[in-house]
């Protein structure tokens, strides 16, 4: 964006909003910064300030005075409870529920985006984390998606932090989960080595069926209890995961035919009913899971400065166990 523009309103703009108008004229600008422009007083109508929301009658001369200044990104603290389950001077690790955000988007600033995250509670818990990751991510090594909960590691200085990230690069971290997906998968264990990369068309959604930006990925998964219930089959799987792709699990498991139960983005069912449910008022009841069955349930790691191995689990959360208990049939 230029540092100073004029523009002319033609007479066949008249009627249009000043910030939708004027984000038209500015190649790759965003109507978003376009309004910063403006709360600022740097853009100019006929030598006065406008507001966005101006309408426009045709003729008028708009100036553009300088850049947006966004505020600056940061991360604020905010009281929220922290299950920690292990920590000292270099690290912690901590059991994140499901629902939860890791940390805000770039794009968020000191408002209702940038609360209720794990970094927010974090800053509010401890005096000093590790800056590596940026102003928005401090001790941020590793992350897990918003609706899967249980461990992940946060690191309380520089240091550690790029030790700890040196070892997931290298694979040193063993890093165990727990699933259950729709069907009765065939094997007892088994191995998934399949490319992951994003979907050209739905951005949000990750996929292997993508060669261009494809990145490695494997996981090897085992049976730990097979269910028949009124709803279905259903298979509890503990996985493990050699790297660490955006949703690889989720991919993964979907991409053999047996998605994350609530994992909708990836085609498991917003709500379960059992076959051939009729209307009467004895049927079962229809049940939901408003998150993704997949839980963080176990990390293993020499700790970056002692050497020590460190083995620490969480349990399925309380959610989890008694979405269990609902799938069972009446006895």
């Amino acid at each position: 964006m230029p540092g100073i523009a004029t523009y002319s309103v033609a007479p066949e703009a008249a009627g249009q909003r000043l910030d939708a108008w004027l984000a038209a004229q500015l190649d790759g600008v965003s109507r978003s910064r376009v309004q910063l422009l403006l709360s600022e007083g740097k853009v100019l109508v006929d030598q006065k300030p406008a507001k966005a929301s101006l309408k426009l009658r045709g003729g008028e001369s708009v100036e553009v005075t300088g850049e947006p200044t966004p505020p600056p990104l940061r991360a604020i603290p905010e009281e929220i409870p922290l299950e920690i389950i292990y920590e000292d001077s270099d690290l912690s690790v901590v059991n994140k529920p499901a629902g939860m955000m890791v940390h805000a988007g770039s794009g968020a600033t000191d408002d209702a985006r940038n609360l209720g995250t794990l970094v927010n509670a974090l800053l509010h818990h401890y005096r000093q984390l590790s800056s590596a990751g940026g102003e928005l991510r401090p001790g941020i090594v590793h992350r897990l998606d918003k609706q899967t909960s249980g461990l992940i590691i946060i690191a309380r200085n520089d240091a550690t932090h790029l030790k700890l990230a040196d070892m997931f690069s290298r694979r040193q971290m063993r890093k165990t989960y727990l699933a259950l997906v729709h069907g009765n998968l065939k094997q007892d264990a088994g191995t998934i080595n399949a490319p992951i990369s994003r979907d050209a068309i739905r951005r949000t959604r990750m996929t292997t069926r993508r060669n261009t930006g494809a990145r490695t990925a494997v996981s090897h998964y085992e049976v730990e209890r097979r269910i028949a219930s009124p709803f279905g089959a259903f298979t509890l799987v503990r996985v493990r995961i050699e790297t660490g792709r955006t949703h690889q699990i989720r991919v993964h498991m979907a991409s053999i035919g047996h998605p994350v139960v609530g994992d909708t983005l990836y085609g498991a069912p917003a709500h379960l009913t059992p076959p051939g449910k009729g209307k009467r008022s004895g049927d079962t009841e229809d049940i939901s899971l408003d998150r993704n069955f997949l839980h963080a349930a176990e990390l293993a790691f020499a700790h970056p400065r002692t050497g020590a191995m460190l083995e620490l689990s969480a349990p399925l959360p309380k959610e989890l166990e008694t979405f269990i208990e609902r799938l069972q049939p009446a006895i």
